[in-house]
């Protein structure tokens, strides 16, 4: 009796909004570059003390994406919607096959808009009635807003799912991507994730770290992976990475070390690829304790030289729920630049302080 294998999942196309600008290029330039992009915070638009963080350079959105549609449109759709736009509009885009009825769309959060979430709320304490709110505000208060804005953008008429995963969200996207494809649910996956910047988000991470890395800076941006099955793809389509593997666990405490370990490994085995073989681990950067531990399981799994060859995601910040996709992001980047890079094995992980462990096994170039 044969058992059908799953045909891989193949990431052909990528793009970010990001603090080095918006779209590929000018991430991949920034990286390149290595140039800074944490500044001094305006106090007096953030509401938020004398502090650092990572931008979007001139992020307006009703000035990037048009005054149609964008008058009550919060932050964080803003940047979904503009990081979609981009990877549609990249040279060589097929736009019948990326959208309509057999495209779905992921994304990777952390709990959609805090800000909006927050001032909704705070609009019917503190108006003369429970009920004097602004109903056009009310989406953006809804955890799935910039998930449904990009549908309606870009007529993206495939399933539509956020996932609300912390720091491992934009992991578990890539696996719901896989999963949709597999069981032909799509034909193609725009696997995205999104972080904003606001006071409500400056405060709930301060206060959610206590003592422990207070001085990390904030970062936000989105960033979208297009996913597609290997078996059915056209000969011309770029093939930047074919997904293996992705594997979860969940621990915490002095758990963490040995299920980070253990998930690693577990999403190897599947691969089939031995240690040894992985020529880039690319860690999540969480700050504090967790992050260190992150990179001490994947030196003990991978060695120092695989943690070497990709510049770290924290460059731009703690971009929370987007890390993951930005982790992948700045893999293929730097892989585009280096000929020595087709066809080897890459780890990416991300680990959670509420618990949640995942890696991702791809081989870059797309071998299959």
């Amino acid at each position: 009796m044969s058992t059908a294998v799953a045909p891989r999942a193949v990431i052909t196309g990528w793009s970010a909004v990001s603090p080095y600008g918006i779209g590929a290029d000018a991430f991949a330039e920034g990286l390149r570059s290595g140039r800074p992009t944490a500044a001094p915070v305006d106090t007096a638009r953030w509401k938020v003390p004398g502090t650092r963080a990572h931008l979007v350079p001139g992020f307006e959105t009703r000035e990037v994406l048009g005054k149609k549609g964008t008058r009550s449109m919060d932050r964080v759709t803003g940047l979904a919607v503009a990081a979609v736009g981009s990877l549609l509009e990249r040279p060589g885009a097929d736009r019948d096959a990326e959208t309509g009825e057999r495209a779905a769309l992921v994304l990777a959060t952390t709990t959609g808009s805090a800000a909006s979430m927050m001032d909704f709320t705070r609009s019917s304490l503190v108006g003369d009635r429970p009920y004097d709110v602004d109903p056009a505000v009310m989406p953006n208060a809804v955890m799935n807003c910039a998930a449904g804005q990009c549908a309606i953008w870009y007529g993206i008429k495939g399933p539509n799912t956020t996932l609300a995963g912390g720091r491992a969200a934009s992991l578990l996207s890539l696996n719901y991507a896989t999963r949709l494809l597999s069981s032909g649910r799509a034909d193609t996956v725009l696997c995205a994730a999104a972080e904003e910047y606001s006071a409500a988000r400056y405060w709930l991470e301060r206060h959610a770290r206590g003592a422990e890395a207070p001085g990390v800076p904030l970062g936000e941006g989105a960033a979208v992976l297009l996913v597609e099955p290997a078996d059915r793809l056209a000969p011309r389509r770029p093939r930047l990475a074919e997904v293996l593997a992705v594997r979860t666990r969940v621990a915490t405490g002095n758990l963490v070390r040995g299920a980070l370990d253990a998930c690693v490994r577990s999403a190897l085995d599947a691969a089939g690829v031995h240690p040894r073989q992985v020529w880039a681990a690319v860690a999540g950067d969480a700050p504090g304790l967790l992050g260190h531990l992150e990179r001490e399981v994947l030196t003990e799994v991978c060695g120092n030289a695989a943690l070497d060859r990709v510049p770290a995601v924290g460059r731009i910040g703690d971009v929370s729920a987007a890390s993951g996709s930005f982790q992948i992001a700045v893999l293929l980047a730097t892989a585009a630049g280096d000929p020595e890079a087709a066809g080897r094995i890459a780890v990416v992980t991300s680990a959670d302080r509420d618990g949640s462990l995942a890696c991702a096994v791809l081989r870059l170039g797309g071998a299959s």
